[in-house]
């Protein structure tokens, strides 16, 4: 059995994701850039109960593929990171969370925003200046998200593992 816990991230399409790589090559320290752009729905779902929530996305993602507005940008101390809205991942995010909820930890069981952080564990004013840079030309942009997609962590980088397109 392997319990290493799964992430789910939602899915963005290519020329968000690629718009997001770009800044995350170009802001993130080298030696902590280990992966691609993501939207972390959740960072530890359980790991043994890895054929559960498979059929639970599956599931889950008998819809439409969606739209989520990217509305702005927020200061995370040492970093900076896009938000999101997307009223229906946000919903489907929610329906995982109660389906799970006496397994979530406390940050999944909190976390509830929608954001892509393209920059993090810098030094504060480093951070600021970028934020206030990419604020100052911000114009919000439709992106598209085809689906979710699981991984599994084990300390480093991530090991994809099944992908789940919306397909209603």
């Amino acid at each position: 059995m392997d319990d290493r816990p799964l992430i789910l991230t939602a899915q963005l399409d290519d020329t968000t994701r690629t718009r997001f790589d770009d800044l995350r090559e170009r802001h993130f320290p080298a030696g902590r850039n280990h992966l691609a752009a993501h939207l972390t729905l959740f960072h530890a779902l359980p790991g043994d109960a890895v054929v559960e929530l498979t059929a639970d996305l599956i599931a889950a993602t008998d819809r439409p593929p969606m739209t989520a507005r990217v509305t702005g940008l927020r200061l995370l101390g040492r970093g900076v990171a896009f938000t999101l809205d997307c009223p229906e991942l946000t919903s489907l995010r929610r329906d995982v969370a109660e389906r799970w909820r006496s397994r979530l930890t406390r940050q999944d069981a909190g976390k509830s925003d929608l954001h892509v952080t393209v920059q993090n564990k810098v030094d504060p004013i480093a951070a600021r200046a970028l934020y206030d840079d990419l604020v100052a030309g911000f114009e919000p942009w439709d992106a598209g998200v085809p689906g979710v997609a699981l991984w599994r962590y084990d300390g480093g980088p991530w090991d994809p593992g099944p992908r789940f397109p919306f397909s209603g």
